[in-house]
């Protein structure tokens, strides 16, 4: 058990992190930000009353301290508009940023208005975490990954083991649950690995899956493999597209917290993160997505496979299209 977890968007999965850190005793306290809702400086005076009163994190993190006598847990809840609730924190999971969503007029905002409105965000959270927390460690959530997990490594200049994505641990639970399904086994039997970047071209690693330690082919043939990992590929698309807002939620958070307890029980747990490159696989520099040892200091180690031709390959595609956005990045932040 942790001291103090710090949590960074009080969201849909902000508020099933805070949930399962108050269920799980993970901490004995934790603190959720955020600033929604804003006040509209268009509405009448007394509606901006209201909203400068009312607090997403608040609420959420009071809904969930009311229960905790039902489920016996003392893990203390605290939350704030601004980051004062992240106020010594040991671990920080970050989930701030604006999602792709229709605008009134039924149109979206591109990938560039995105990306340049979650920097912003990004910078902020930077801010935040250097005035109340400076020496945790990070676990970055929020979209655009990569982007996002490089900005915060710019701003924050941490040791390299402490600030890691999520998103090889969720793109590979994805992987095994679609194996699961089409061979009709436990998802207890699977394991399998996504690496690369949390994107069209990140790469489900068919040579590290197996079943009970058999190798996949053995259950599956080519067409339906080929299936899968297309579909693996645009798993996060597919929940946006039946929802018909936000996106995924739960298997992030829990993803997340698979990080989260690899490190708070020190359990040295071999899980695929989005990690910095010092010329692992070939790469410096770059935020990708590899399999490492996660334990009480973060990323303690990372862990190179044995890829097939066409694994090299396609890997290479995705390191290049990570490359190219922290380009983008760069010339972005630099305006900002």
């Amino acid at each position: 058990m942790l001291g103090k977890i710090g949590l960074i968007g009080g969201g849909y999965i902000g508020g099933v992190l805070t949930q399962e850190i108050v269920q799980r005793r993970l901490a004995r306290e934790v603190g959720l930000t955020d600033p929604a809702p804003f006040v509209n400086p268009d509405d009448p005076p007394e509606r901006q009353e209201v909203q400068k009163k009312q607090s997403v994190a608040k609420g959420k993190c009071l809904d969930i301290a009311e229960g905790t006598p039902t489920i016996r847990s003392d893990v203390r809840c605290v939350a704030s508009k601004d980051y004062s609730a992240l106020a010594g924190s040991e671990l920080i999971i970050n989930t701030a940023g604006v999602p792709r969503k229709a605008r009134p007029d039924g149109t979206f905002p591109s990938r560039e208005e995105l990306l340049t409105i979650n920097l912003k965000v990004t910078k902020q959270v930077a801010e935040g975490i250097k005035q109340y927390c400076p020496k945790a460690t990070i676990i970055s959530i929020a979209n655009p990954l990569d982007a996002i997990v490089y900005t915060l490594d710019k701003a924050l200049k941490p040791p390299k083991n402490k600030l890691f994505g999520m998103a090889g641990q969720l793109d590979s639970g994805r992987y095994c649950y679609f194996v699961a399904e089409a061979a009709k086994i436990s998802v207890e039997n699977v394991n399998a690995m996504v690496l690369g970047g949390h994107g069209d071209d990140m790469v489900p690693v068919r040579s590290t899956c197996q079943i009970a330690g058999i190798p996949v082919g053995k259950f599956l043939d080519e067409a339906t493999l080929a299936a899968i990992e297309a579909r693996t590929r645009k798993a996060g698309g597919e929940i946006v597209g039946l929802l018909g807002f936000g996106s995924a939620f739960v298997s992030p958070a829990w993803a997340a917290l698979e990080m989260a307890e690899a490190i708070i029980y020190d359990k040295k747990k071999i899980i695929p993160v989005c990690a910095k490159l010092e010329g692992e696989y070939g790469v410096k520099g770059l935020f990708v997505g590899v399999p490492a040892i996660v334990g009480a200091g973060g990323v303690e180690k990372v862990i190179e496979l044995e890829l097939s031709a066409a694994e090299k390959e396609a890997f290479a595609k995705s390191i290049s299209a990570v490359s190219k956005t922290c380009a983008e990045v760069d010339q972005m932040l630099a305006a900002i």
